[in-house]
């Protein structure tokens, strides 16, 4: 699951690659109550967006989850070497 910052960093992406800026209240929203996986997050930016997940054009459909699975993976992986780290002190 993301953290606080690496959330923030993915709305960022996602208004400026794909054009998906949502208010600060909803960005905010997102943050506290961070959606825990690809497809949840995916339809909470697309709503948030005030777009209906299932009417959205496919193409961008899938170009968000992509970026929202990079990000999730990331996250995965930073948290996995981390772990590693904490485990060898």
């Amino acid at each position: 699951m993301l953290n606080e910052e690496q959330t923030r960093r993915l709305l960022d992406t996602l208004c400026v690659k794909y054009g998906f800026c949502i208010t600060l209240e909803k960005q905010d929203s997102l943050v506290v109550s961070r959606p825990a996986s690809v497809p949840a997050f995916t339809h909470a930016v697309i709503s948030a967006e005030g777009l209906d997940p299932q009417l959205l054009d496919r193409e961008l459909y899938r170009q968000v989850r992509e970026c929202v699975e990079e990000a999730f993976h990331g996250a995965t992986a930073q948290g996995e070497t981390s772990r590693a780290a904490g485990s060898d002190a």
